[in-house]
Order: C-alpha cells, then structure tokens, then sequence
C-alpha cells in the first residue's frame, strides 16, 4: 500500500513538473523576445558651447530705452536628452541653467546700456543669489517620426524663480551620427512665477507678460 502512495505522489510530481516545462517554457521565451524588441536607449549630452538659447521679452515704457525690446542669451547650461533611434519612446529631456549667465546681446543697446540691463535682471528680475538655478524636466513625450526627424511635444516641470510649473515644450529633433539637435519655441508667463520686471531698468520700463523662448541645441552621444 505505502509502495503505491510513492508511486501515485511519483507521477503526479512528474506530470506536474512535465506541465511546467510546457507551459513555463514558451512563456521565458515570449519574455526574452520581448526584451530583444525594446528600442535601445541612446544619451546625448547637452553642448552649450555649440547651442543657441535665447529669451526674448517685449517691453513698454516711456522714458528709459524707449521702444526697445530684449534679447536675452543662456550663457551657461547643460543636461542630458535620451532617445531610441527608432522609435519615439522611451525618450527624455533633462536641463540645467545657471541663471546669472542670462545677458542682453541686443546691438541695440550701448555697452553702458547693457551693463544696467544686466545688473537689473541678476539683481531685481530673477534674483539669481537667491534664485541660482532654472531647471526643466521631462515626464512625458508625444509626437511622430516625419520625413527624416521627430516632430514631438516634450511635457514636463519647469522651475524658475522658485516657482514649479507644468510646461508643454513643442522641438523638431534629429540625430545624425554622434549628434543631436533640437529646435523649438515656446513661451511663458513670467507673472506666473512671481518674475515682477515693472521696478526693473530704473523703474521706467515695464517688461510685458509674455517671454518668448527659442533654441537649437546639440548634444553630443554620450560612449
């Protein structure tokens, strides 16, 4: 009787272990062709020396540099992007700016001029001793591949001026070789993070709402 029990427990430990190899082995396979599939991720990182960043702000006044606008450059930045080169996602943005490195390049201005331009956005407009960093995160990309290049909308956070903000930045990206670019415009509101320009330039110029941003930045594969 003991004989038979070992003998039932036996087979039904090898049927069940059988079963297992059936149906546990296609699925590891299933898995491990799936993983294969996943678009492989490549980093580019960030190259200021090569890139362009530029802010440009309308203003009003009726005294002190009447009737001339801004044209403010980044100096100083930097960050990773990471894309697949054969599909849109996984792919990020991230970005680093050192805000004292804001600086007005307009020819409009004389040097005098610029030099009282850029102490007041360090000082009075972004407060950048207390305010030293603008940074931008991604958390979700959009878009399609077209004609040679993805035309996408990066979603994500943007800190400036101590204040956090969700922002949708649209950018036309390429990568050819070691080497990234992205174009793009976007805007914001500088109210919206307590950026207060009115007392700014000697207190004769108010600086309009409505920043407008644009830039082509390259990026570099990071090996």
């Amino acid at each position: 009787m003991k004989l038979l029990i070992v003998t039932i427990s036996l087979s039904v430990i090898a049927i069940a272990f059988g079963s297992y190899l059936r149906i546990g082995t296609p699925k590891t396979v299933e898995a491990e062709t799936a993983a294969n599939l996943l678009p492989e991720t490549v980093k580019f990182r960030i190259d200021a020396s090569k890139s362009r960043f530029m802010v440009y702000a309308d203003r009003t006044g009726v005294l002190y540099f009447k009737g001339r606008s801004h044209q403010i450059a980044v100096r100083d930045f930097d960050g990773e992007a990471a894309l697949s080169l054969n599909a849109l996602n996984p792919a990020s943005l991230a970005l680093n700016i050192r805000a004292a490195s804001l600086e007005e390049t307009s020819d409009v201005y004389t040097q005098k001029e610029k030099d009282i331009i850029n102490g007041e956005l360090k000082g009075i407009v972004l407060e950048t001793e207390k305010y030293p960093a603008i940074s931008f995160k991604s958390d979700e990309v959009k878009g399609e591949f077209r004609n040679g290049h993805f035309d996408i909308k990066i979603g994500g956070d943007i800190i400036l001026h101590g204040v956090t903000r969700h922002i949708v930045i649209p950018a036309t990206v390429t990568a050819e070789g070691e080497t990234l670019h992205a174009k793009g415009e976007f805007s914001l509101d500088r109210k919206k993070f307590n950026v207060n320009a009115t007392n700014a330039f000697h207190g004769t110029v108010r600086i309009k709402h409505k920043l407008n941003f644009t830039f082509d930045i390259v990026g570099e594969r990071v090996q």
